[in-house]
């Protein structure tokens, strides 16, 4: 009994330590975010005298205002959907399509193709080599360099294959006995049994398109086809060279920089935010599963 209680009692700190470092984890992940929220709602008078902290003081929406009337900003977030919609989509057709081909043992050089792919997460040609690669294809400044060159990463291939690996080849034969081929097998029984791993797979590459700014600073030229993250860097880069805290715009309107600068940060980040929750349950099934079985 004695024992018992002592390992209760160890189990008890154990947890309350757990908890109270998972609570100053997301306190410290967090606060960023909701200090630029804060700043970014607060009057100018109170940003200038730094007194926001992690609650707004003088509510004001005019930054909001200012950010989605610039028409820039709109045509920065048209083109990042669509870069974000259509690069998931060829990265997800690209990557489950290989990376069934690679769950499959039977197939020639199966192990040879695998070595070839794992290859690539530890060398890389490098980034002069890849850019004349995309320039001799005429890929620079269209639509297709910013979704063709980034189509496939090994990690996610190698996830969702293993994925692939556990699900039942007795699934397979019952397809092939009712007459289907490889690509209706695939279509038909592997994709419907797959959600977890092609939610996860698709949140990351939509992540990972959507922040993404070295693409557009690579292979793009024309202003017009800027995302929305070449934007936000290029005001974030204007404001930290500028001479002052605040910006005049037009009589005695007065604009601060960090609040402008918060404000467009809250406007590009929100919408990925927004999608997490729809994804949430097949996130951690997906990635966990697809670690694990092998």
């Amino acid at each position: 009994m004695v024992k018992t209680g002592r390992m209760q009692s160890r189990i008890s700190l154990f947890a309350i330590f757990n908890t109270l470092l998972m609570l100053l984890l997301a306190f410290v992940m967090l606060y960023p975010f909701v200090y630029m929220l804060a700043v970014s709602l607060s009057s100018d008078v109170y940003v200038m005298k730094g007194e926001v902290t992690l609650w707004p003081k003088g509510w004001n929406l005019r930054m909001y205002e200012l950010v989605l009337g610039d028409p820039n900003i709109w045509t920065s977030y048209r083109n990042t959907i669509i870069y974000t919609v259509l690069g998931t989509a060829i990265a997800m057709l690209v990557t489950s399509m290989g990376a069934y081909a690679l769950s499959r043992k039977d197939m020639t050089f199966h192990r040879g193709f695998t070595l070839m792919i794992v290859f690539t997460m530890f060398f890389g040609g490098g980034m002069i080599p890849t850019f004349l690669v995309v320039r001799s294809l005429g890929l620079v400044d269209t639509i297709w360099g910013m979704v063709l060159p980034g189509a496939v990463s090994t990690w996610n291939l190698i996830l969702m294959r293993t994925f692939f690996s556990g699900i039942p080849k007795e699934l397979e034969e019952s397809g092939r006995i009712d007459g289907l081929n490889d690509i209706g097998i695939f279509f038909r029984i592997i994709v419907p049994l797959s959600k977890p791993v092609f939610a996860t797979i698709s949140l990351f590459y939509a992540v990972g398109i959507w922040n993404n700014f070295l693409y557009p600073l690579l292979y793009l030229r024309s202003q017009e086809l800027f995302p929305l993250q070449v934007l936000l860097r290029n005001l974030v880069l204007a404001g930290s060279v500028s001479s002052g805290q605040v910006t005049q715009i037009g009589g005695d309107n007065l604009v601060v920089e960090d609040s402008l600068k918060y404000a467009t940060i809250m406007v590009s980040t929100l919408p990925i935010l927004i999608i997490y929750p729809f994804v949430q349950k097949y996130f951690v099934k997906g990635s966990m599963v697809g670690a694990v079985k092998g």
